[in-house]
C-alpha cells in the first residue's frame, strides 16, 4: 500500500468528526432517504426543537446538507457525495 503525501484530507476528516456523534449521524442516515424540514426530524427522533437545529446547523456549515427553502419551511437533504458513500457503507451488512 503506497501512502499519498500531497493529499490533505483535512475536509474529509472535519465531516468524520462531524458525524461522529449519533445524533448527526441519525439525522444524515435519515435525510440520506428523503428531504425533511426540521419539525419532522425532532419528532421522528423525539428530540427539542432547539437540538436538532443546532445539529442541522453544525452539519451545514460542513457542507454536509443544505437547507431549501419551500414557503415558510426549510427542507433540509445530504449534498455531499462523500457522506452519501459513508452511509450507504454503514447500512450493508457486515
Amino acid at each position: 500500500m503506497a501512502f499519498d503525501k500531497t493529499k490533505d484530507y483535512g475536509k474529509e476528516a472535519e465531516m468524520l468528526k462531524v458525524l461522529g456523534h449519533p445524533i448527526r449521524l441519525k439525522i444524515v442516515a435519515g435525510l440520506c432517504t428523503q428531504e425533511c424540514n426540521v419539525k419532522h426530524i425532532w419528532e421522528c427522533l423525539g428530540l427539542p426543537q432547539a437540538t436538532v437545529s443546532q445539529h442541522l446547523a453544525l452539519l451545514k456549515n460542513k457542507g454536509i446538507i443544505e437547507g431549501t427553502r419551500d414557503g415558510v419551511e426549510v427542507r433540509y437533504a445530504v449534498v455531499s457525495p462523500f457522506v452519501r458513500r459513508l452511509i450507504e457503507i454503514l447500512h450493508q451488512e457486515p
